[in-house]
Parts: C-alpha cells; sequence; structure tokens
C-alpha cells in the first residue's frame, strides 16, 4: 500500500529524481529563476522554500544541512549570504510558478519558477547586419 507516500515521481528512479531536485534547487538558488516543465516547477518548489527557511534561521546545524542537500559551497554560502536575507520580513510564499507555453518537440507545458522579488530587466539584443559589419 502507499500511505503516506506523496510527492511527485517524475518518471525517474528514486536516484535520478532525488538528483534532479537537487540541482533545479541549486538552480533556482544560484540564478533566481528557472525555466523548466510544469511537473518539475511544483515537485521543486517547496524544496526552494524548506532551503530558504534554513537560510533564514542561519545556524551552523542548518548550514550542514543545506550542505548536505547541495553539495557546493558556492551555492550553501549564496543561499545563507544573499537568497535568505532579502526574505526575513515574508513568513513564507517565497516562489512563484509563471505557466508558459507548451514546448513544440514534446508537447510538456513549461513553467518559470522564480523568486517573488524578482525583476526581469529585458536584454539588449543588437542585430548586425552583414552588409553594415563588412563595412
Amino acid at each position: 500500500m502507499r500511505h503516506a507516500k506523496d510527492g511527485y515521481k517524475l518518471r525517474r528512479d528514486p536516484a535520478h529524481r532525488r538528483a534532479l531536485l537537487r540541482n533545479l534547487t541549486a538552480s533556482v538558488v544560484e540564478k533566481n529563476r528557472v525555466t523548466t516543465t510544469l511537473a518539475k516547477a511544483k515537485a521543486v518548489q517547496p524544496i526552494v522554500e524548506k532551503m530558504i527557511g534554513l537560510g533564514k534561521s542561519g545556524t551552523l546545524a542548518d548550514k550542514r544541512r543545506a550542505f548536505a542537500y547541495f553539495f557546493k559551497r558556492q551555492t550553501v554560502q549564496m543561499l545563507f549570504d544573499e537568497v535568505a536575507p532579502r526574505f526575513m520580513d515574508r513568513q513564507g510564499g517565497y516562489t512563484r510558478i509563471i505557466r508558459g507555453d507548451f514546448r513544440k518537440g514534446d508537447g510538456a507545458e513549461t513553467a518559470i519558477l522564480e523568486f517573488v522579488d524578482y525583476k526581469f530587466v529585458a536584454k539588449d539584443k543588437k542585430k548586425k547586419d552583414k552588409k553594415a559589419a563588412k563595412k
């Protein structure tokens, strides 16, 4: 019986699923925004929220727990020094999921997982004409 076995399986074996969720969580912490499928975004959102909770407390034990999850000192340092202090006045709800379009290749619904204080800045696209470049 599957009593108390909640969560997303994502069509992966447990080790692959654990690695996927760790990598997605680290990407969100490092880049503040990540584009993925809707199912993966929904699966990783509670983990990111818990990691920010660890970062807000800032104890040595919580740093060790975060390091055991992330494996990268740089990611843990970014979580505790940059990400968590931004949310000290919030009680929860640090991330949001924005639904996107369907991927052309396999039809999967995409989503953007980002922090609620993320400010989108459009990059300037410089188009270079081949004719102008030759002159």
